[in-house]
């Protein structure tokens, strides 16, 4: 009887000197492998990870845009930003009648007073080029501009003085376009044809919009936008909070057949600026990832 409560003691009260010895070196050896790196060697690693994210978002799935003009009224207002999904195309989705989506500059469509002007720094403008590469702020030389997609490759476009648009032969009602502005009053260019894999936009304020009808009439490329060009669908108004809104795509387009399926007989361009994620944003990323890595360490 003796013997038993002397291991069952040995058991509860960790036994005699040479136990608590080997205890002791065993909980040393697991200090060793979970001590804890200071949060200020773990923090430039996970702002790393964090830019790199960024960086992926940013080129794969979807980027903030600047509205600097009022060309896209009453949709879009100046200094609103918009979030365009750079993602669906990716799986093989092209732009539709009634989209709205930002394109790069197709050939001298932007006013070099409409760019924002390099700095004089030249120490400003390296670092510009480095951020932008990484995401991290627009670049200098961007050319982006937004519009709508009224018609797509095969579709014939009719855009007449008193008229409405026309696509395919049927008029388009567009409950979207600035109120008071008409429809191709300022900018007519008669019947024309979309090519293949080419794009015929328009602004929604009318008559303060030089889109494809205006670049038309100035033998600019024929006013056609090559697909290849476009960034992708602006699908909501993120910025500020009291603009947020939607972009569908109106119910008007739905009538419009392609001519495969038989259809039926028959001001300044509106640039934006790319926001790209900032130090800011990037913070905010790491933040959580190192919560997440300590919590992960500690456990």
């Amino acid at each position: 009887m003796g013997i038993s409560k002397a291991r069952v003691g040995g058991r509860r009260g960790g036994g005699g000197p040479a136990a608590k010895r080997r205890r002791s070196a065993r909980g040393k050896a697991g200090k060793g492998r979970s001590g804890k790196r200071p949060f200020w060697v773990e923090l430039p690693v996970l702002v790393l990870i964090a830019l790199v994210l960024a960086l992926f978002i940013k080129t794969f799935v979807v980027q903030a845009f600047s509205i600097p003009s009022l060309s896209m009224q009453p949709a879009l207002q100046k200094g609103d930003r918009v979030l365009v999904d750079k993602l669906t195309p990716w799986f093989g989705a092209t732009p539709q009648r009634g989209e709205v989506v930002v394109f790069h500059d197709p050939g001298n469509w932007l006013d070099a007073s409409e760019l924002p002007p390099p700095s004089n720094n030249a120490a400003l403008r390296d670092l510009q080029s480095a951020l932008s590469a990484v995401g991290l702020m627009p670049s200098a030389d961007e050319k982006d501009l937004i519009k709508r997609v009224i018609a797509v490759g095969g579709d014939t476009v009719q855009c007449d003085s008193g008229a409405p648009v026309k696509v395919n032969g049927v008029p388009l009602t567009e409950p979207y376009i600035y109120p008071g502005a008409s429809p191709c009053d300022n900018d007519p260019v008669g019947k024309v044809t979309v090519p293949k894999d080419h794009l015929w936009v328009m602004g929604d304020h009318r008559n303060d919009s030089w889109d494809s009808r205006h670049q038309r009439q100035q033998n600019n490329g024929g006013g056609f936008v090559p697909v290849s060009d476009v960034v992708g669908r602006a699908i909501v108004v993120a910025w500020p909070l009291g603009n947020w809104s939607t972009l569908p795509v109106p119910s008007t387009f739905s009538h419009v057949k392609s001519p495969a399926a038989g259809a039926a007989p028959a001001a300044p361009a509106a640039a934006v600026t790319a926001v790209t994620p900032g130090a800011l944003g990037a913070a905010g990323l790491a933040l959580p990832l190192t919560l997440w890595y300590r919590r992960s360490r500690r456990r």
